[in-house]
């Protein structure tokens, strides 16, 4: 009996088609590419959804830190009524960096259409939050749109309609300076904007405004790992740019109160969610 011969691309999409895979949390698991870090959570309410929200974790780019950093908070929206997608991806020490982390930030949010078609979710209503270093990436999700020259990622295949950036690195160049992260910038980056200049004009958030689609910009005000200012800074800009900007910054709170339910930092995102049109 004769076989066609199988080609790796024809594997791969057959590995694709078969990779959802059910959790005891009531999450599916989605694969979106052949790396470990490669995938997505998908997690529905009962009932219809309010809309879907794209989280993206953060963790300085650094392996070590994944999707489950928000597993307590991605369980909060599911039980308001939002599906959830919880978003993976290679970091710099696990096959990230230039330009993978970004190109798999892309590839995973565009993923979601995949899954929204195998459980029947509608995207009319698709928000992204980033927390930490995952704030620059929403935010850089948000402005795929626009398509710069040279972007990882090519064009996005899911409309975003509002990004939320919790505590964010805003402003990749500034962050570069500052040496955030113990010089983490200039890992995912590949180096400083003195030496890579084009890469910086399109990732970094603060390079790309305006970003056309509601943004929230929430920070504790007492947050150690990444400075208040790249939230005072960034909202400032946009707003000067055009953008639809909340800025909210919480007296008494820092950087990890971001992923604890009963914060009063998560408290602000639900509600800015509660009140998008």
């Amino acid at each position: 009996m004769s076989r066609r011969p199988v080609t790796p691309g024809a594997l791969w999409s057959a590995m694709l088609a078969a990779c959802s895979r059910p959790a005891a949390d009531g999450s599916t698991r989605y694969r979106y590419g052949p790396a470990t870090a490669q995938v997505a959570d998908l997690l529905v309410p009962a009932g219809t959804a309010t809309g879907v929200v794209t989280l993206v974790h953060g963790g300085y780019w650094q392996a070590g830190y994944d999707r489950h950093l928000q597993d307590a908070v991605a369980a909060d929206l599911v039980a308001a009524g939002w599906a959830v997608w919880n978003l993976d991806y290679r970091a710099v020490g696990d096959g990230g960096g230039w330009p993978t982390t970004f190109e798999d930030v892309a590839a995973g949010a565009d993923h979601l259409a995949v899954a929204a078609r195998e459980r029947g979710l509608a995207l009319a209503r698709v928000v992204v939050v980033g927390h930490s270093a995952g704030g620059a990436l929403a935010l850089w999700l948000a402005a795929r749109a626009q398509r710069p020259v040279g972007a990882p990622g090519g064009a996005p295949v899911v409309r975003i309609a509002a990004v939320a950036t919790q505590a964010g690195v805003n402003d990749l160049a500034t962050g570069s300076g500052d040496g955030l992260g113990g010089g983490a910038v200039d890992s995912v980056v590949g180096g400083p904007p003195s030496e890579l200049p084009e890469r910086y004009a399109v990732v970094d958030p603060s390079a790309l405004l305006p970003l056309g689609v509601p943004v929230l910009v929430v920070t504790g005000a007492d947050d150690p790992t990444v400075p208040p200012s790249q939230s005072l800074d960034f909202a400032a800009a946009a707003t000067r740019a055009g953008d639809d900007v909340r800025l909210e910054v919480v007296a008494g709170e820092g950087h990890f109160e971001h992923l604890d339910p009963a914060s009063g930092v998560w408290k602000v995102l639900r509600d800015w969610l509660a009140a998008l049109p």
